[in-house]
């Protein structure tokens, strides 16, 4: 087997466009790391996240036609990610988005400051609510806006801006409750 050199990632793009699989497999191994991360963010399960990861760049060698070269490569398939791993969680396992309630919009539960490691954080997120953990990443992870995010969702800004809030203040609940517990305060 011929093993060729790509020197640059327009001319894997333009091999990939034409079919060429070592092309795509090299875009692939180039991008499928962050993208895992990106998919993991959503998806608790690992197992589910590759698969949702693996359709995504299903869509991506499909569509590569549409991409117009403007901005990232990067950037063009972590939105194809993104919404993947939405469309994901709501046909395996049907995205909840809790009531619309009062909400504070200071930055009071803005304030986590903690030396976790990357793995712990994950674990914090991942113990979200579904509804919660989306937006949260949409909005603190991928920088979503709140008008994007309900666009996206199929919900109000309110709602987005309200699970937001309620993601926060559990993850601060969560970090304060480790915080006593690391430091034997009550």
């Amino acid at each position: 087997m011929k093993v060729i050199q790509f020197t640059n990632e327009k001319q894997l793009i333009k091999k990939a466009m034409k079919q060429d699989r070592s092309a795509q497999r090299r875009l692939y191994e180039l991008h499928s790391p962050k993208m895992l991360s990106v998919c993991r963010y959503y998806i608790k399960d690992i197992h589910q996240a590759e698969e949702a990861m693996c359709n995504g760049f299903l869509k991506v060698f499909t569509h590569l036609q549409s991409y117009k070269h403007e901005g990232s490569f990067e950037g063009w398939i972590r939105r194809i990610m993104v919404r993947e791993s939405i469309s994901y969680l709501r046909t395996v396992k049907k995205l909840y988005f809790s009531e619309d309630g009062d909400f504070e919009t200071g930055d009071s539960v803005n304030n986590i400051k903690s030396e976790l490691d990357v793995s712990h954080i994950q674990q914090l997120i991942d113990e979200l609510p579904e509804g919660y953990r989306v937006v949260f990443v949409m909005y603190a992870i991928e920088g979503y806006k709140h008008q994007e995010i309900a666009k996206s969702l199929g919900i109000s800004e309110s709602t987005s801006k309200s699970q937001l809030f309620k993601a926060r203040k559990l993850l601060q609940s969560k970090l304060n409750a480790q915080n006593k517990l690391s430091y034997g305060t009550d």
